[in-house]
C-alpha cells in the first residue's frame, strides 16, 4: 500500500515514515503545500496524511484538490489544531479522518488500515477471491486455505489486482503503486513480468488458477471470466 506523509515539521515527518515503511507500506513524504499538489498531480496513493497548517498553503485545499479530480484516495487529516470547528471543516472537505498532535503511531497505522479496507475492500479484514484468501492483517495469503509465501512486492502486487479485478492495469501504474515516484528513473519495466511470473507460479504451485491475465499493449487484468 502506497502512502504520501505531507508535513513540515520534518523531525515528526521521518519518524512517521520510518514506522509506516517498518509496517510494510510504500511512504513518500513532502514537506510543502507545493510538492504535496506537485505529487497528487503525477501519482496515485491509497491514503495521503496531510497536516493542514502548511508553510505556503493550506492541507485543506490539497483535500479540495483531490475531491476535484475524484480522487478515490483515503485522506487522514494530522493537526495540533483541536477545535472542533477545524475537524468539521476538515471532515467536510472530504477527509475521512482527523487526528490530533501528539498522537501514537500506532493509532495512525489503525486508522490508515480502516481507511484502505473500507475504501478497497468493503471494511473486511480478510479479502475473498474464490480460493484465495488474503488476512490483511497480517498479510497472510492462502490458495485453498493452504498457505502461501509470497515477497512484500508480490503480496503488494495481489492485493493491487484483487482491489482492481476486471481493470486493466498498465505497466507503468503497477510500478509507480508498488515502486513509487523511484520509477521514473527506471530504463524499463521487464522486471514487472518477473513478479508477476513468480507470483503466477507460486500460486499455481498450490492448484490455485491463473487469474492474471495479459492485455498485450496495455497491461494486465486480474479476472476470474475466460477469455
Amino acid at each position: 500500500m502506497k502512502i504520501l506523509l505531507i508535513e513540515d515539521e520534518k523531525e515528526l515527518a521521518q519518524a512517521i515514515k520510518t514506522y509506516l515503511q517498518n509496517e510494510k507500506y510504500l511512504c513518500e513524504v513532502v514537506y510543502s503545500y507545493n510538492e504535496a499538489v506537485e505529487k497528487i498531480n503525477l501519482y496515485r496513493y491509497d491514503c495521503i496524511v496531510v497536516d493542514i497548517s502548511l508553510p505556503d498553503g493550506s492541507g485543506l485545499n490539497i483535500i479540495s484538490e483531490l475531491k476535484k479530480n475524484m480522487s478515490g484516495t483515503g485522506i487522514i487529516i494530522i493537526s495540533a489544531k483541536n477545535s472542533l470547528d477545524d475537524k468539521i471543516t476538515g471532515l467536510e472537505t472530504g477527509a475521512d479522518d482527523y487526528l490530533t498532535k501528539p498522537f501514537h503511531l500506532p493509532e495512525l497505522n489503525a486508522r490508515i488500515k480502516s481507511i484502505i479496507r473500507r475504501r478497497n475492500f468493503s471494511g473486511v479484514n480478510e479479502i475473498l477471491f474464490n480460493e484465495i484468501r488474503i488476512a490483511t492483517e497480517n498479510r497472510e495469503v492462502f490458495i485453498h486455505d493452504n498457505p502461501i509465501v509470497l515477497t512484500k512486492k508480490e503480496y503488494d502486487l495481489l492485493l493491487f489486482f484483487m482491489a482492481n479485478k476486471e481493470r486493466v492495469l498498465t505497466r507503468e501504474s503497477i510500478a509507480e503503486h508498488l515502486w513509487g515516484d523511484m520509477m521514473d528513473m527506471a530504463d524499463s519495466f521487464d522486471f514487472i513480468y518477473t513478479h508477476i511470473k513468480n507470483l503466477r507460479r507460486k500460486i499455481m504451485e498450490k492448484n490455485g488458477q491463473d487469474y492474471i491475465r495479459t492485455v498485450y499493449g496495455m497491461g494486465y487484468k486480474f479476472t476470474g471470466l475466460e477469455n
